[in-house]
């Protein structure tokens, strides 16, 4: 069953959310409220939200004692620990976990178009899309629009949105006041590049009330 709009919640969790995560993304916490209010608004009009989030063990790849902060980062979201859970402010409604192992296409489409809650994408990397079945969601569920919002803009956020771009999203919408980066500096060069690739920056607002679905 087709999906035409999809919010899409980006690694919302304790970790990367609170002052005192592992790996704190600056700011993060001023932007709290607007994600409750993304997340009630999509809950309200039933439009389903599909949330990424790290789920790791000892020796991911993305984990390193002596991180670059590019591709390595330090421990964080820990698998069972209170840093990899979502916040409250970001609280998914019935959510269908799907784990990075694959899981044959017919199979998982007939359970997304049976599913009527959110989705919950675990990853082992910050590319959402090395969950291969993120492949199939988009295939399946088909979104004209897509709402992208939560951390790291620069990372997680990043990766996400260039994936929607390669597969044809006709309509991206990030929300810039719903979002944070590990490093500021380089959010004015995205925002360029993505902007020469039609990906609409909004608000809060602006979605709220109605200036963008």
């Amino acid at each position: 069953m087709k999906r035409p709009v999809i919010f899409w919640d980006v690694d919302t969790q304790h970790d990367f959310m609170d002052a005192d995560g592992k790996l704190y993304v600056p700011d993060a916490e001023q932007i709290r409220p607007n994600l409750r209010r993304l997340t009630s608004y999509a809950h309200e009009r039933q439009v389903p939200i599909v949330a990424s989030a790290d789920d790791h063990v000892p020796g991911h790849r993305e984990l390193s004692a002596t991180p670059d902060f590019v591709e390595t980062f330090p421990e964080h979201c820990m698998r069972g620990t209170r840093g990899a859970e979502k916040i409250e402010e970001t609280q998914l409604v019935s959510p269908l976990i799907i784990d990075p192992d694959p899981i044959p296409h017919e199979q998982l489409a007939q359970t997304l178009w049976a599913h009527r809650g959110d989705v919950l994408l675990r990853k082992h990397w910050f590319d959402v899309f090395t969950n291969p079945n993120t492949e199939t969601l988009l295939d399946v569920w088909d979104p004209t629009e897509i709402v992208v919002y939560g951390v790291a803009l620069d990372v997680c956020n990043k990766y996400a949105i260039e994936g929607f771009l390669e597969r044809g999203v006709p309509a991206i919408h990030l929300v810039l006041d719903a979002t944070r980066a590990i490093h500021p500096e380089k959010v004015d060069e995205l925002l360029a590049a993505w902007k020469q690739q039609e990906v609409n920056v909004v608000s809060t607002d602006d979605v709220l009330r109605g200036r963008v679905l």
